[in-house]
């Protein structure tokens, strides 16, 4: 391990660590970590930045930027990581006169075609993570094995590392699940507060930020009716609540539900309940 200071990378003590060993000793062929380190409070930004192998960055306190060839630029936060890669250009760092605590390991082995392959997706795109002190023990684990300079050691740290990027990955997919899970009720939710606004399908994915198309997706799937559907039914059962607890006549309560002809409100009840508001009111209201 090389511990040193150096201003221009951070105003803490890193920690850089390159393993001195002959490959031919290591049993594991198909991933070598070729060196790793602790950046603990970096300011130093990269703008272009290219690379001949794949590294895996873990922020665990702080924040910053991530872009990749010139892409969209992805906020980075305490419990972030990403990839660096060949064949890409990279810009990303702290925010300007901030700082982030930054854990690497970098990477080469065909066994990185296979995580490619069959469950490291989207490598471009930043992951979330909870990075507690069981995943901290881990890295710092890591670091132990290869500074030993002991072959077996480092397969031992490779096996490790492979084991803690999958962990990653697990941790990633449930979080994306959980947000999407999140968003969609919260879209059904609005939808379902919002029958008695007259509203387009345009307006209700505006408030969402999403596309018209995207709403009446969501909605079909988590529903299994199309989003015209839906509102009819949401509103033919907040249509029978009224009929049995007011006085308000079916033109009104049809008025209120944003039917401005009673006849097609009438229609559209009998669809879907089997009988006409006034037979409903006069058979379960009794």
């Amino acid at each position: 391990m090389t511990k040193y200071m150096d201003y221009m990378i951070s105003s803490h003590p890193i920690r850089v660590f390159n393993p001195m060993i002959d490959p031919s000793k290591q049993k594991i062929k198909s991933l070598t970590i070729i060196n790793a380190g602790h950046l603990p409070g970096r300011t130093l930004q990269r703008i272009d930045a290219k690379f001949h192998s794949w590294a895996f960055v873990m922020i665990t306190n702080g924040s910053g930027y991530y872009r990749v060839d010139g892409g969209e630029t992805q906020k980075v936060e305490a419990g972030s990581w990403f990839c660096l890669f060949p064949g890409a250009s990279f810009d990303y760092g702290p925010y300007s006169e901030g700082y982030w605590d930054e854990y690497y390991f970098t990477v080469e082995g065909s066994r990185v075609t296979e995580w490619l392959e069959h469950w490291l997706q989207s490598p471009g795109l930043i992951k979330r993570a909870a990075f507690d002190e069981s995943l901290i023990h881990r890295m710092e684990m890591m670091f132990m094995l290869i500074d030993s300079n002991v072959p077996n050691n480092m397969d031992r740290a490779a096996l490790i590392l492979e084991s803690f990027i999958y962990d990653l990955v697990s941790q990633s997919d449930k979080s994306e699940l959980n947000n999407r899970e999140s968003f969609v009720l919260k879209v059904i939710d609005d939808i379902s507060q919002s029958i008695y606004m007259k509203q387009e399908p345009a307006e209700m994915a505006c408030r969402h930020h999403i596309s018209v198309s995207t709403l009446r997706r969501i909605v079909h799937e988590h529903t299994g009716y199309p989003l015209n559907e839906f509102l009819h039914r949401l509103k033919a059962a907040e249509a029978k609540n009224i009929l049995l607890n007011t006085e308000l006549t079916v033109k009104e309560i049809g008025e209120a539900l944003g039917y401005k002809d009673s006849f097609y409100f009438s229609r559209v009840f009998k669809r879907i309940t089997g009988v006409s508001p006034k037979i409903y009111r006069d058979r379960v209201g009794q």
